[in-house]
């Protein structure tokens, strides 16, 4: 079968004729998946892929991203990241214009080069197995919503993807292409792939294959490559997961608006809140707006001059919100203890 096929839809055996996926998944060969659930924050580059499966449809970039608060210029921001909410919205104007059926065929069109460093850990892998337990480990850098688990049934490795605690509209959408996605993931990981079939239920998927290919060496397997990739996505998802719930989507927001200033009206309109509900419901989370401007201030300010390239203070204060450089060598040292020059020239 090819590599973008789905297998009939058809229980093989009665216990499974609840959904055609088959019943949840038994004993997990690998651990769960590191993310509990999909509210993780996601890499703009997933948004960007559906936007172009879109337009090659003629589908207009506005009217994929309406609502998003995303605009086209975001999709180009090479670090920018999303909240699973803005690209829930938009899958939603995804699945309206080109149908459900879209899901399994947007599926088929990852690669492991689209998710980034997580994907370039996944083909420095020494074997499947080891790709598939880096891809649990790190799952927070996919784009994944319907998060899949792995187990034996006798000679057969059955990867189950569960979209149950997905929202009931875009639920099959999304199961059919995390499905699909994955299976042209493994199938890309070793010359001919790995032989997996694939059942897509209502809520849930079913992907199967030998159990033989778990030990199949990878063409592009390296030890060193593997572990620098393997740093930088723990590196990544270390900051992801400093925050959870509101406090992390709220630094997401900020980010995409630090460029004027991310007003917390601007923040709060985001995520349909007014500003005095938005600022009860973090201090609920033992926190503040200005704490969380101030986090995502420091951290890129602190990445854009510890970088190899030289940038001017001025420069950094802009990219950070800062009308007056003055304004932000006060705050940086306020974060950090350091002037922004005595950091930068630490650094090199």
């Amino acid at each position: 079968m090819s590599a973008g096929a789905v297998d009939p839809v058809g229980p093989a055996d009665p216990a499974a004729a609840a959904d055609p996926a088959g019943p949840a998944a038994p004993a997990d060969l690998l651990g769960g998946p590191a993310a509990r659930d999909w509210e993780f924050p996601r890499a703009v580059a997933g948004v960007a892929l559906l936007v172009r499966y879109a337009a090659a449809r003629g589908v207009p970039a506005r009217s994929v991203l309406a609502g998003s608060g995303l605009g086209v210029g975001d999709l180009e921001v090479a670090d920018r990241e999303v909240t699973a909410a803005q690209e829930l919205a938009v899958v939603r104007n995804l699945q309206r214009h080109c149908g459900t059926s879209a899901g399994a065929a947007v599926g088929a069109t990852y690669r492991a080069e689209t998710f980034g460093i997580f994907g370039y850990a996944l083909l420095a892998s020494r074997t499947v197995l080891d790709a598939m337990a880096v891809a649990l480990r790190f799952i927070d850098l996919s784009f994944t919503f319907a998060l899949p688990r792995a187990a034996l049934a006798g000679e057969r490795v059955v990867v189950h993807v569960d979209g149950e605690a997905l929202p009931d509209d875009v639920r099959a959408f999304l199961v059919a292409r995390d499905a699909a996605a994955i299976r042209a993931v493994l199938d890309e990981l070793v010359p001919g792939g790995v032989g997996a079939t694939m059942r897509v239920g209502p809520e849930r998927a079913r992907l199967e294959f030998p159990v033989a290919e778990l030990d199949r060496p990878l063409p592009a397997g390296d030890q060193r490559s593997r572990a620098l990739a393997e740093r930088l996505c723990a590196e990544t998802v270390t900051r992801r997961r400093e925050r959870t719930g509101l406090a992390q989507e709220v630094r997401v927001l900020i980010t995409q608006h630090l460029a004027v200033g991310a007003p917390m009206t601007d923040v709060a309109a985001a995520l349909g809140r007014t500003e005095r509900t938005l600022r009860r419901h973090l201090a609920e989370c033992d926190t503040s707006y200005q704490e969380l401007l101030d986090e995502v201030r420091a951290s890129l300010a602190c990445s854009l001059l510890g970088g190899r390239s030289t940038i001017s203070v001025a420069e950094v204060a802009r990219r950070v919100g800062y009308a007056e450089a003055s304004s932000f060598i006060l705050a940086f040292r306020r974060w950090t203890g350091q002037t922004p020059a005595a950091y930068a020239r630490a650094a090199r």
